[in-house]
């Protein structure tokens, strides 16, 4: 089995390998032919320099962040050769106008599955009427609901989360849906993997949904294979291919699990064996999780299938999923259904989308620096923010809210580590405090304002989660499960280094040049 398993890893890397110099190869040769044309036919070079201004003056032009203006605006106009064709193969908003329009299709026939109760607003407003905003605002702009009648459940270790995942899968009787970014064919899935078999030899729908470069590393084609002839539904989310398209930069990078309608799980860890401390090569994984049973699972079965149905081959009507809550045709009344799931708090499972213009996760982060007045703490392994993320934070630490970012101790990717520690010096100078987890790699994405409001999820503070990748959290406002949240930040504070006010130790000309670049170049990696 063991050989097996190294088998497919050599397999996969040999692909990535093959299709990485594929992409290359193919912008070099048109850099190459455009460079050669414009020595043999003058009017071409004139041509270019002119179409380098126009494309220069479009981007400028362009409704869009802009630290995603700037590193093409420069490119463009220092190589032109190659930065013209690959902005014209990656760089525009229009390249991605099929999928655009797949996922809009998705979407307004999810619309109506979704729906706002606007006396539990009303509540909402009357108990907290800052986080009412923030429901409200993620209710008009993403059309996901915040609910009533669910209850939470928090796990600071990714092992301990996935326990009760296996658990709860154990008990699936109609469908057994996941959505993850990586799975490893290793010791840590193994559990799940079989009972994933098991349910689907059973006649229960299983549906197993992956991001092809997430898991690229870890499972091949036989995975699927072997999945599908067990009878799991397999879909291998956005393959990789050389054909450079923007499209290929969006990965699902969402962490959902969904048991029979009534259970479901949102994660900050994919199901691979460092994030259940297997293998430790960044020290000690930190990662957190949580459960959610009731009304709100609803909402993540929608979420499911807004991926699900944009790359399947054939869409599923969703009733037959989420009936069970509209209705009453369960073995108990849907009233009994809701009281046994009654909980104090409302709870706003939500999605990230590349495919809409409103970046609903950084603002759901900046709604909290908004309305906190105490403190505000946030856990992310990444931290690339833009100039409006880090205004909100310095703006909230200067009128006196305590604002704290936790960060890794042990990177697991040194340039990103480099270019995570070139934001330190504005937000330290901002009276933002930053704190490096000290027993290894802190993964977990969390954020919890005043021990009103929290946030869980797979969504980063860097620039692929909050505008290229498709994410997913959830807001809890009011619910127990906060205080967890706050003592798990607690807990990590007590084995954080906090970073001193002067930052790190003095780096060198050629250490700040390559963060600034890095810096610069971000928002296109």
């Amino acid at each position: 089995m063991r050989v097996e398993q190294k088998s497919a890893v050599k397999n996969s890397t040999i692909r990535f390998i093959v299709i990485a110099l594929l992409f290359l190869l193919q912008v070099m040769w048109i850099a190459l032919v455009i460079g050669v044309l414009a020595q043999r036919v003058p009017w071409i070079s004139t041509t270019i320099s002119i179409l380098t201004m126009i494309i220069g003056l479009g981007i400028y032009g362009r409704h869009i962040n802009a630290a995603f203006k700037m590193p093409w605006m420069i490119f463009i106009s220092v190589f032109p050769m190659f930065g013209l064709p690959l902005y014209m193969l990656m760089g525009r908003s229009n390249a991605t106008k099929r999928m655009r329009k797949i996922f809009q299709q998705v979407n307004d026939t999810l619309e109506p599955c979704y729906h706002q109760e606007e006396q539990v607003l009303q509540a909402l407003k009357q108990e907290n009427p800052f986080a009412y905003g923030n429901a409200r605002y993620v209710w008009r702009q993403g059309k996901y609901p915040v609910k009533q009648n669910t209850r939470t459940t928090f796990y600071p270790d990714g092992a301990e989360g996935f326990e009760v995942q296996v658990e709860a899968a154990r008990k699936a009787e109609k469908f057994l849906f996941l959505e993850y970014h990586a799975i490893e064919d290793g010791a840590g899935f193994a559990p799940l993997k079989e009972i994933l078999k098991e349910k689907a030899a059973k006649g229960v729908d299983v549906r197993l949904f992956y991001d092809d470069m997430g898991s690229i590393w870890f499972v091949n084609g036989e995975f699927k294979k072997e999945m599908e002839a067990a009878g799991v539904k397999c879909v291998v989310f956005n393959p990789i291919s050389p054909i450079v398209n923007v499209f290929m930069n969006n990965r699902d990078h969402r962490k959902i699990m969904v048991v029979d309608g009534k259970v479901g799980f949102v994660t900050g860890y994919n199901l691979a064996d460092e994030y259940f401390h297997l293998t430790m090569p960044y020290g000690f994984w930190k990662d957190t999780g949580m459960k959610l049973e009731g009304e709100a699972v609803k909402c993540l079965t929608l979420q499911f299938f807004e991926m699900w149905n944009a790359m399947a081959a054939k869409p599923d009507d969703v009733r037959p999923f989420i009936e069970m809550w509209d209705t009453s045709e369960t073995e108990n009344t849907l009233e009994e259904n809701v009281a046994s799931y009654r909980q104090d708090g409302f709870v706003q499972p939500y999605a990230e989308s590349p495919m809409r213009s409103e970046t609903l996760a950084e603002e759901v982060y900046m709604n909290m620096l908004r309305m906190a007045q105490d403190y505000v703490y946030f856990v992310t392994p990444y931290l690339v923010l833009t100039d409006e993320m880090v205004r909100e934070m310095t703006t909230a630490a200067k009128r006196g809210v305590d604002v704290r970012i936790i960060t890794p101790g042990i990177p697991d990717k040194k340039m990103v580590y480099k270019e995570t520690r070139s934001y330190y010096p504005p937000l330290l100078r901002g009276g933002v405090r930053i704190f490096e987890y000290r027993p290894g790699f802190s993964h977990a994405k969390m954020c919890v304002a005043d021990g009103k409001v929290a946030t869980l999820g797979t969504i980063n503070l860097d620039f692929r989660s909050l505008y290229l990748h498709f994410e997913n959290g959830v807001v809890l406002y009011g619910c127990p499960m906060i205080q967890d949240v706050k003592e798990d930040f607690d807990r990590m504070f007590e084995v954080s280094e906090e970073v001193p006010a002067g930052g790190v130790a003095q780096r060198g000309i050629p250490t700040r040049f390559g963060q600034l670049l890095l810096r610069l170049i971000a928002p296109l990696l």
